[in-house]
């Protein structure tokens, strides 16, 4: 019987999510609006149980990720990833070594302030995906983390294109600054889309090159942890998003196609946006707690402020 009742008021919320999410595929929604509709969507109760969230949201990700690689040049990509490897690595080790120091001066489980310092330093909740298992962090300290980091993300996602047009950064500097400094992919190519095309490849690509670390950085705090080395989760989107880039090269003659796929990707994006805004809800932010938000805005706000010294003077 509870069965059935809960099915019948799961079909109406069923129909209006679905609506919603077609709706931003359209070209009037931006990643912002997407990201607050899915959100209130969730504050009203409307986001149906039998919908896995996460699990939707990271498989179009990975696919839209795909997709942008075919609209992204090869000699563009390995440029913008060469130019900025000092930075990458840089603002990687800056990282993480800050976060080991805050997190003992706030006197943060050090597990969780690992991982929210992996998602500061390389890629939001697919770097603690791959470094929970191998740090054996129990489920509540990955939610947590999760959780402070998605609550950063979607300020990011307003935040920076406003600041960006305030201190009147061209599109190829917001594009890194934004693969450095946002947390998670989608939040990235979010931001950037909605400051322009130029910026959206360079974050991409800044962004991917970026998250390549996330095995090395995987590896070593099993060792440093005891975990298991097995359990590490490989984000292979980001090798077919390679091989994207180059079939675009190598088989020009398919631009129509791959500007279609492009297209198509930049707004399956803004639909990822909506899922993840339907996955952030009161309680989680509450979940998030004060200590662990205060190290992912401590952390967020040195490698914002430093990344953009850095590109505005030496990039």
């Amino acid at each position: 019987m509870r069965s059935v009742v809960k099915s019948f008021i799961d079909e109406p919320s069923k129909l209006i999510f679905i609506v919603c999410g077609l709706i931003c595929l359209l070209p009037q929604i931006s990643s912002p609006i997407a990201l607050v509709l899915g959100f209130t969507l969730a504050s009203l109760g409307l986001v149906p149980h039998s919908f896995d969230l996460n699990r939707l949201t990271k498989k179009l990700l990975a696919y839209s990720i795909v997709g942008l690689g075919f609209g992204i040049q090869l000699d563009s990509a390995l440029q913008a990833s060469a130019d900025n490897l000092t930075l990458i690595l840089g603002s990687i080790i800056f990282t993480l070594i800050l976060g080991g120091i805050l997190t003992k001066l706030l006197q943060l489980d050090v597990k969780l302030g690992h991982m929210i310092s992996s998602g500061t330093a390389i890629c939001g909740g697919s770097a603690i995906a791959a470094v929970s298992p191998a740090i054996k962090a129990d489920s509540q300290q990955t939610a947590i983390a999760l959780a402070t980091v998605f609550v950063l993300n979607s300020i990011a996602l307003f935040l920076f294109p406003a600041l960006g047009h305030l201190l009147e950064m061209s599109q190829y500097h917001f594009g890194i600054w934004s693969a450095i400094a946002i947390h998670d992919t989608s939040s990235v190519v979010g931001a950037a889309a909605a400051y322009g095309d130029e910026a959206l490849t360079v974050a991409t690509t800044v962004k991917l090159a970026r998250a390549l670390w996330i095995i090395p950085l995987a590896l070593i705090s099993a060792m440093i942890f005891g975990g298991n080395r097995r359990e590490i989760a490989i984000p292979y989107f980001i090798l077919f998003y390679c091989v994207a880039i180059a079939i675009g090269h190598f088989l020009p003659q398919g631009d129509a196609a791959y500007e279609l796929i492009f297209a198509i990707a930049k707004r399956t994006l803004v639909v990822c946006l909506f899922l993840i805004g339907a996955g952030i809800t009161v309680s989680k932010m509450r979940q998030a707690g004060a200590k662990p938000m205060i190290l992912g805005l401590l952390l967020w706000g040195a490698i914002g402020a430093g990344s953009l010294v850095f590109i505005l003077n030496f990039s």
